[in-house]
């Protein structure tokens, strides 16, 4: 059986620092908060550290970078934010020229920062789209796939876009796959 870890608002004793009370939890120390003493981390194998009370205890130890993982994560699908996707160094600071073919016409120069922004703003709302759609409870598996497969042709629709995107690992992927564009 897995040894229960005391949680935040645990009472504890310490030898040298006397009474207080946990308020952070490490993967091997304890953050406590000393009366006399003020915060001070003490390893959970310090012999001469004690818990009197234990609160909110668990088998679970949450490290700041799991809790933060799984914020990231909340926040991405709910919450409209998105990850820095790097644009590819030889377009910093380019212009995208948009010229009609009537050149009494005006044309449009735009950062390709902007163009890139929005392109990376459409792929994270497919994104957004595709984990609705498969975590829909009404839908039957086969409407999801239905779904899904437009999705997928969306992504290989803006595969000419990939140039843009410093690192492939953020490349639009469409029904071939990863393969090289």
């Amino acid at each position: 059986m897995d040894e229960l870890t005391a949680g935040i608002g645990s009472r504890v004793q310490h030898a040298h620092h006397g009474p207080g009370v946990i308020i952070g939890v490490k993967y091997a120390q304890y953050v406590i908060s000393f009366i006399n003493k003020g915060i001070v981390e003490v390893d959970k194998t310090d012999p001469l550290f004690e818990v009197l009370y234990a609160e909110n205890s668990s088998v679970e130890i949450e490290t700041a970078s799991e809790l933060e993982t799984s914020l990231l994560k909340i926040l991405r699908l709910w919450g409209g934010f998105s990850e820095v996707v790097p644009l590819g160094e030889r377009w910093k600071g380019g212009t995208m020229v948009l010229q009609p073919f009537d050149k009494t016409q005006k044309g449009k120069d735009l950062p390709i920062e902007v163009f890139f922004h929005k392109i990376v703003m459409v792929r994270d709302r497919l994104r957004v789209l595709e984990q609705q759609l498969n975590a829909h409870k009404l839908l039957s598996d086969e409407d999801k796939v239905n779904l899904q497969q437009y999705i997928t042709r969306i992504y290989g629709s803006l595969t000419t876009f990939n140039v843009l995107f410093r690192d492939k690992e953020h490349w639009f992927t469409g029904e071939k796959g990863a393969k090289d564009d």
